[in-house]
């Protein structure tokens, strides 16, 4: 999936996500968050400047988020950075509910953050017989996705086709691929390999 199309499902489409991040107490805290804008910089949301998930952002400058809607989702985990007021009087534009909330003269404790190089994740099973998912990426940043690949010793015996939820191998090919698009990385067809020929590799950051 293309990157501004997962932002702009996830912005305008889903627009609520849960964001994590570390607590004082070394564990992790999650709330809900709106996000507000994207372009091609990354996404942006904003928060009170005297707010415990203010000062975790200033400190730790790294998130991870997911947003959910009609069993469709995309995911988040990257940097984040403050940009100030930038972007402050679009995303009141937009988000014309947010004038109510903080009217104006009541704006300055707000600042905007953009997370702007980070890892994504895209996975829709609306059609459950035919799962679908997507990697992308915001800025330089290259994640781990984890992907299931067919070694050159593979025999062909077709065991890992029997055992796979999605049937997305195809072992009709003269090379044995998985189609990493409907995977849902389970491992079933790495346990039931008799010749080890299934591994996984994850992508470079």
């Amino acid at each position: 999936m293309e990157t501004l199309t997962a932002l702009k499902m996830l912005v305008e489409e889903m627009h609520s996500a849960a964001v994590a991040t570390i607590g004082g107490d070394g564990r992790p805290c999650i709330r809900v968050i709106d996000m507000m804008l994207y372009d091609d910089e990354g996404v942006y949301f904003l928060t009170a400047k005297g707010k415990e998930f203010y000062s975790q952002l200033m400190s730790q400058k790294y998130i991870a988020l997911s947003a959910v809607k009609d069993k469709k989702s995309v995911s988040l985990r990257g940097y984040v950075k403050s940009v100030g007021k930038y972007k402050l009087d679009e995303i009141f534009a937009k988000n014309v509910y947010m004038q109510s909330i903080y009217p104006e003269g009541t704006r300055d404790a707000l600042e905007v953050f953009l997370i702007y190089r980070a890892s994504g994740g895209y996975f829709d099973i609306s059609d459950p017989s035919n799962v679908t998912r997507g990697s992308f990426y915001i800025g330089d940043y290259k994640g781990n996705a984890k992907r299931y690949f067919v070694k050159d010793n593979c025999t062909g015996c077709s065991l890992c086709l029997d055992v796979c939820p999605q049937k997305c191998i195809d072992v009709v090919a003269k090379h044995v691929k998985i189609d990493f698009g409907r995977c849902l990385s389970c491992g079933n067809c790495i346990e039931i390999c008799p010749s080890g020929a299934i591994t996984v590799k994850y992508d470079a950051e």
